[in-house]
C-alpha cells in the first residue's frame, strides 16, 4: 500500500473514531435534557 494511501487510511479512521465519539456524546446530552424536561 503506498504511503499516501495508509497515511490516508489512517486520518479517516481518526476523523471516524473522533465522529463517533461526538455522535455518542450528543445521544447522551439528548438522553438527559429529555430527562430533564420531564423532571
Amino acid at each position: 500500500m503506498p504511503v499516501e494511501v495508509a497515511d490516508r487510511l489512517k486520518a479517516l479512521e481518526r476523523e471516524n473514531r473522533e465522529l463517533q465519539q461526538t455522535k455518542e456524546m450528543l445521544r447522551k446530552a439528548s438522553a438527559w435534557f429529555a430527562l430533564a424536561e420531564w423532571a
